[in-house]
């Protein structure tokens, strides 16, 4: 007898960006049946019929966005639901035509592992969603196999929650995102710290990030990234997101001394 298929969901977290969210649940409906797990931060999310059969909830956020405890409240629903494999994609990346049926071989493979695609930048005003393949150049900080390819990862710090995926027993085994994270970053390398799956890069499941500007430019996350850094830092030891704070630190926004430990707003 053969084994059942896989059932697959698809997590994003969300707190505006109802364009971005608009434009991924139509490539989604174009693409592999899957069921979209879409969980709103603070506030109800707009959906409508031009995406595949969807799940919509929404956790508290009395303070800075809670995108820990949204993922793990979306696999939590994915999972009540009968999924198997949960890919999680931020609502600012589109699915290529691979990602799916891409993650969906990886997992038959190493149904223990953490899998992660790579992932391509989109230049402002490019927005596609159709012939996504047309603009891939992933982005040269991480690895992009061959189509197919597996690799193994031994440097946690590389794994990024954008877009990657995970098996339903993996996730269980891994025991989700710390929810002492709050606001943006550090909570994704410490993920991939804590689960104890091995990570793995997933050549061809390809994921496009539609553009806007980057978090850490926005004076109102300074905040967050100080304290999650700390956070970060307290239980692992060493500081997380060094390239975004000695950015922050020559722009006067953070006092970062990595050699003496300090870290604080500028």
């Amino acid at each position: 007898m053969s084994a059942p298929a896989a059932r697959v969901a698809v997590v994003t977290v969300v707190r505006g960006r109802a364009g971005h969210l608009a434009r991924q649940r139509r490539v989604l409906a174009a693409g592999p049946r899957v069921t979209h797990v879409v969980v709103g931060m603070g506030a109800e999310p707009a959906t409508d019929g031009a995406g595949p059969p969807t799940r919509v909830l929404t956790v508290p956020a009395p303070g800075p966005l809670p995108l820990a405890a949204a993922r793990n409240a979306g696999a939590d629903a994915a999972l009540a639901g009968g999924a198997t494999l949960l890919v999680f994609l931020d609502v600012d990346c589109l699915p290529g035509d691979g990602l799916v049926d891409g993650y969906l071989r990886a997992a038959a493979r190493r149904s223990d592992a953490l899998l992660c695609g790579p992932v391509t930048y989109l230049p402002a005003g490019v927005l596609p969603e159709r012939d996504l393949h047309h603009h891939t150049d992933p982005h040269p900080a991480r690895p992009a196999p061959a189509d197919g390819a597996l690799v193994a990862e031994p440097r946690r710090e590389l794994f990024w929650s954008l877009s990657f995926a995970v098996t339903a027993d993996a996730w269980r085994a891994g025991g989700g995102f710390c929810e002492d994270y709050a606001g943006y970053g550090g909570e994704d390398t410490d993920f991939a710290l804590s689960c104890g799956l091995d990570l793995v890069w997933v050549g061809g499941a390809h994921a496009y990030h539609q553009h806007h500007p980057p978090a850490r430019t926005d004076p109102a996350r300074i905040a967050e990234i100080v304290a999650n850094a700390r956070l970060f830092h307290d239980r692992w030891g060493w500081w997380p997101m060094a390239g975004w704070l000695r950015e922050l630190h020559a722009t006067g926004a953070v006092d970062f001394d990595p050699r003496r430990d300090v870290l604080r707003v500028g």
